[in-house]
């Protein structure tokens, strides 16, 4: 990577990334032109990559990943977590290319066009990884003009003033703004997303949406449960309106103490209710700051598929999907929580349990989506904790 003092773009480069701190790559640009700011993180999953992009918990970042052939199974409509892409844009190794698959219905660089998202191709995706384990996420610009002709210092300005996701309730703008009741399972093959939802008696179970992935209703549905969701700002009264049997704290983005301004008191006096609750990812880091732990933003953050993650209760370790740049700080929960789960990569905390209400929560995510199955047994702990009404 260059610092900033070149400006006239190299040969045959119609995109390139420019960090705050002046540091340039060049490359080429596929989906939509354009501009986009925000934090540049990587993600280390070889599969899924529609999913990660429309993944809400990626609003303001743009993802380096570290698999290189990234658009060689195309895109379809099925292989997403919601109605669009959250993430700003990605980066890649090499060009997208014709896709080779049968569920394939249009090239991955048309699908990032259609749906206004920036792609770079031709970046050492390996230099800048490295640069990201080392130096921390930073924030960056990424920018695509089919003539070539790029604007340095404008967008290094850009990335300077981005103020960062440390502060930021990105939550807000990604939840759902009506309440709504979920349909449909898990996908499989031959007959898509079947229909298990509400069949016979379930319990039902209250989702708070703070940009949830689709998968992870679907798998409630899978373990047993009847799902409804309401947006991140539902109130205490909201939530118990619907007679929720068991209630579970979605994924999201963003930094958790800032949603929690909002969403912390109302998972407190849902606690006092004593009905189960189940927290994912944001949802656990929220669990976390309404019972008097504290929250930390990562250096570089935990971004893939094949996360080792040890089961304290018998020394089990499940290989989990994770997606987070925060995390709960261990030494600040309180006695009446136990931590059930820690990174095999840095010894962070990745689950507690309270032992004074029945509600617990992990910082991974259960589901995958992509990822392995390894830890569905806790949709299953959940539900099947719960009580029809």
């Amino acid at each position: 990577m260059a610092d900033a003092k070149p400006i006239s773009a190299p040969a045959g480069a119609t995109g390139v990334l420019v960090l705050a701190n002046g540091e340039i790559a060049w490359g080429r640009g596929f989906g939509a032109e354009g501009e986009a700011v925000g934090e540049v993180c990587f993600h280390t999953a070889m599969t899924g990559y529609q999913e990660i992009m429309t993944d809400p918990s990626f609003a303001g970042q743009i993802i380096t990943f570290t698999f290189p052939h990234i658009g060689n199974v195309g895109a379809n409509a099925d292989d997403v977590e919601a109605e669009e892409p959250h993430a700003l844009g990605m980066i890649v190794r090499e060009d997208v290319t014709a896709p080779s698959n049968f569920r394939s219905v249009e090239r991955l660089d048309d699908w990032m066009k259609r749906h206004d998202r920036i792609g770079l191709s031709g970046i050492d995706t390996r230099a800048l990884t490295r640069r990201i384990r080392s130096g921390g996420a930073p924030n960056g610009v990424i920018s695509h003009r089919a003539d070539g002709r790029f604007d340095i210092p404008l967008l290094l300005e850009m990335a300077k003033a981005w103020p960062g996701l440390e502060g930021m309730d990105l939550a807000i703008s990604v939840t759902t703004q009506t309440h709504y009741g979920w349909e449909g399972g898990v996908w499989r093959l031959g007959f898509g997303y079947d229909g298990e939802a509400g069949t016979g008696s379930r319990p039902h179970v209250v989702a708070i949406d703070y940009g949830a992935k689709r998968n992870i209703y679907r798998n409630l549905v899978k373990a047993g449960a009847k799902v409804s969701v309401l947006p991140a700002t539902a109130s205490f009264e909201q939530v118990m309106a619907l007679k929720p049997d068991g209630i579970f704290l979605s994924n999201g983005p963003g930094d958790p103490a800032a949603t929690g301004e909002y969403a912390v008191p109302v998972i407190q006096q849902l606690l006092e209710t004593r009905i189960p609750l189940f927290g994912i990812c944001l949802g656990h880091q929220l669990l976390g700051l309404a019972v008097g732990a504290e929250t930390t933003k990562m250096f570089q953050g935990h971004r893939g598929a094949n996360h080792p993650v040890k089961r304290l209760s018998d020394g089990a370790v499940e290989i989990t999907s994770m997606n987070h740049g925060f995390a709960v700080v261990s030494e600040t929960l309180p006695a009446t929580a136990r931590e059930t789960h820690v990174s095999l990569f840095d010894g962070s905390n990745a689950g507690f349990e309270l032992t004074d209400r029945p509600a617990f929560s992990v910082q991974y995510h259960p589901e995958a989506s992509p990822g392995p199955q390894d830890s569905f047994y806790l949709f299953e702990r959940f539900v099947g904790s719960l009580e029809a009404s």
